[in-house]
């Protein structure tokens, strides 16, 4: 076999999923998991195109990141709002999404199927990002009272639905190459310094967005259509992007194991569901985005409705959220490549279950719209970057290489029909007058995100600490030795 070069980074295929096998110690005082050799294949990308696929990555992340922010989040739901939906349809608004998950499996086999990572995004992004160009004269037509904002907003539900469901067939792949371009020993840092500058990204333009929606001479309406014109300019730059990223057959990444005795499965290698950690991994992903989901999508309805927040107000309260997502990243990303991904999932996760608890104090007085409001949205950024980051990571880490596609695919899956069935749920609840409407919700989805860390702490990573030296790596303390005096 030839060796590689030293210019080159080689991104191995193992065709057996990691096991832990022999630990060694490093003058970092941390673990590392070493394997014995197994048959790989090396795919070899030289370190310039790694460097240009990473810049490049980055660069079409935040155009992207614009777009998102503008269909979805804060400024989407204000849109509906202002046309006259309610409870249910900001619940279908991100319940959509969620569901059009179930497609993923169909994407991973779709993309086993091509010979380029890069022509099968091109056909994914540029006709679901084109598709919002339906609603700019609707806009129109609704502020000339030509038609109903109801209308409006069922029209935004069923583009929303139909551009999920073209872009669900690339998310499972788009990590996949992702997880191919970015090596192992950097993914921690790389995503940390990556959604950092998302961060600053939504942290600017977020707010400012939101104020040329409240200020726009003409309305909100014709004020959001706007952005939305920029908003799909940007994510047709975003997919241009794509073209100095190094583009990767996904048939190299099927020949993983050298043994040909075993026929190689076509579309979804369904074995997955024989790996054990994987469906650890799973259950504790399903039962968090159910428990997540259940308020989720309510607290922009909370602030907007029940609070009565301007909608400029309520994007300033995600811009200070984005900002500490944005400085936290970069030592969460630290902190992950060091002491692994599961543990510092575990030791967040305590936190961000008690985030929606502390939503019970919050009130129309001052001391919340100033002081409660803007901690507890800081609070939340800081600490949903490292469950972002982490999540992804683990799953990129408990994959192997040659079927990622099938086991982001399936888990991607598992986790939207739970997400949607949490944001049913919480539509539902949020109607009911016994349970104190979305405060309840808060309190309820506080409880299950507890639940939901107990799978994780089962789920094995390969280079992650024990959880017994998690406490000891936070808080190091100096061992007391006893002077012995010899007489």
């Amino acid at each position: 076999m030839v060796q590689p070069q030293e210019d080159d980074i080689s991104v191995e295929a193992s065709s057996l999923p990691p096991v832990p096998i022999q630990e060694i110690s490093e003058d970092r005082a941390l673990t590392e998991t070493v394997l014995f050799p197994t048959p790989k294949l090396f795919l070899k990308i030289p370190k310039p195109e790694i460097r240009q696929s990473l810049r490049a990555l980055t660069y079409e992340s935040v155009f992207a990141a614009v777009l998102y922010s503008i269909i979805g989040g804060a400024l989407l739901s204000n849109f509906l709002l202002e046309l006259g939906a309610g409870p249910v349809e900001i619940g279908l608004l991100a319940a959509i999404p969620q569901m059009v998950n179930l497609l993923q499996p169909l994407g991973a086999y779709l993309v086993n199927r091509s010979t380029s990572f890069r022509w099968y995004f091109m056909c994914i992004f540029i006709p679901s990002r084109l598709l919002w160009l339906i609603l700019l004269p609707a806009i129109w037509l609704v502020t000339s009272s030509r038609i109903t904002g109801y209308q409006v907003v069922q029209l935004t539900l069923a583009i929303l639905l139909v551009a999920n469901i073209i872009e669900a067939f690339g998310r499972a792949p788009w990590l996949g190459w992702s997880a191919v371009l970015v090596p192992q020993r950097l993914r921690g840092r790389y995503f940390g310094f990556r959604n950092s500058i998302l961060g600053l990204t939504n942290l600017v333009g977020v707010p400012l967005l939101g104020l040329a929606v409240s200020a726009w001479p003409g309305g909100t309406l014709q004020g959001y259509g706007t952005v939305l014109v920029v908003g799909i300019i940007l994510g047709l730059i975003s997919v241009g992007c794509q073209f100095w990223m190094t583009d990767i057959n996904p048939q190299l990444l099927k020949v993983g194991d050298l043994d040909t005795s075993h026929p190689q499965p076509q579309g979804i290698d369904l074995s997955l569901f024989k790996d054990a950690n994987f469906l650890k991994f799973v259950l504790y992903l399903s039962i968090w985005c159910f428990a997540v989901n259940i308020s989720n999508p309510f607290f922009n309805l909370y602030m907007l409705d029940n609070l009565d927040i301007d909608i400029s107000v309520v994007t300033i309260y995600h811009g200070l959220g984005t900002g500490a997502n944005m400085l936290m990243l970069l030592l969460w990303g630290k902190l992950a490549d060091r002491i692994g991904n599961r543990p510092l999932l575990l030791l967040v996760g305590v936190l961000v279950a008690v985030t929606p608890l502390l939503w019970l104090l919050v009130g129309s007085d001052r001391i919340s719209f100033w002081i409660w409001l803007p901690l507890l949205h800081i609070l939340a950024g800081a600490t949903w970057a490292a469950i972002d980051l982490c999540t992804n990571n683990l799953m990129m880490g408990i994959a192997p290489l040659r079927n990622q596609s099938s086991y982001f695919a399936i888990a991607a899956a598992i986790a939207g029909i739970t997400g949607a069935m949490g944001i049913t749920v919480g539509s539902f609840l949020a109607t009911l007058p016994g349970i104190a409407g979305l405060l309840g919700l808060f309190v309820l989805s506080g409880l299950l995100r507890m639940v939901a860390l107990v799978p994780l702490v089962f789920v094995q990573e390969q280079r992650s600490i024990p959880l017994s030296q998690l406490m000891r790596f936070l808080f190091p303390m100096k061992q007391s030795t006893d002077l012995i005096k010899v007489e």
